[in-house]
């Protein structure tokens, strides 16, 4: 069975297209230069390709189908396995269409024009809703537009960099952002009633025993507080007595004793000195 003349015109015009774009820009190419490099007339291209628009759209059409093929199937997954269905297809899908996403991102404000455009939108929050789960929050929604981008751009950037080792480094790189911890996930540091805040205990301090301290943990672990402005001028019983064992102990200096207990120096050594 032999090809149909006017399908292998057309695919000739479009790779022609796609090579011509790739040296000189969308903007800076013409039909007339495509139809040259083809011996083809302007009117033979009009004739596939109604306008340059056109050409482009069909370019763009292989690429923008795969990864609407590739949600379609991811969305009837598990959330977990989804999201890795899209990531690791993504980047599949980005690496088989490299030359003409390369084109695409030199003429980036093309894609502003018709249907294209809005596919493009679809596409990419359909992605980033699927990456980022159900219910998900800020955060995880701005690290699933993070993860589309790190599927990406870099196949743009790094053009001499063979699709094994980009496919590798781009998924190892996304794993990596959508596994980190974030910076403040245990929120800012937690205060007690009287509004200061609280740091891990001492252990050497508990070990003396400071049951009894209103910031003390279940079972007499004590939490120490930070020494900062406002802290109290006096101590309640049990803390005179954490305080002068301590000391007795010669294990805390004043200083330390002041920090476990968030007072001032001066107000340790009061309650050292008094009867």
């Amino acid at each position: 069975m032999t090809a149909d003349p006017a399908d292998d015109t057309r695919t000739r015009i479009l790779r022609a297209a796609l090579d011509l774009f790739a040296e000189h820009g969308y903007q800076r190419t013409s039909l007339r230069q495509i139809g040259e490099r083809l011996r083809l007339t302007k009117t033979a291209i009009l004739y596939h390709f109604p306008a340059k628009e056109h050409l482009l759209a069909a370019l763009v059409e292989p690429l923008l189908a795969d990864l609407e093929t590739l949600l379609d199937a991811a969305q009837t997954q598990p959330t977990e396995q989804a999201r890795w269905t899209v990531l690791e297809g993504w980047v599949d899908v980005i690496l088989a269409h490299r030359r003409p996403l390369g084109m695409l991102y030199h003429d980036i404000a093309l894609v502003g024009r018709g249907d294209t455009y809005h596919r493009l939108i679809t596409i990419a929050m359909r992605a980033n809703d699927i990456i980022a789960g159900p219910d998900a929050g800020r955060r995880e929604r701005i690290r699933a537009v993070q993860a589309v981008a790190a599927c990406s751009d870099p196949i743009v950037f790094f053009t001499d960099v063979s699709d094994e080792v980009l496919r590798a480094d781009m998924l190892d790189g996304v794993r990596r952002l959508l596994t980190a911890p974030t910076t403040d996930a245990a929120g800012p540091p937690e205060a007690d009633p009287a509004g200061a805040a609280v740091r891990p205990a001492d252990p050497a301090a508990d070990a003396l025993g400071q049951a009894g301290r209103p910031d003390a943990a279940p079972g007499g672990g004590a939490v120490a507080r930070r020494r900062r402005p406002g802290r109290p001028r006096a101590l309640g019983r049990e803390q005179v007595e954490a305080a002068r064992r301590m000391h007795a102990a010669g294990t805390h200096s004043v200083d330390a004793i002041a920090a476990a207990l968030g007072v001032s120096r001066a107000t340790v050594y009061r309650h050292l000195t008094a009867p």
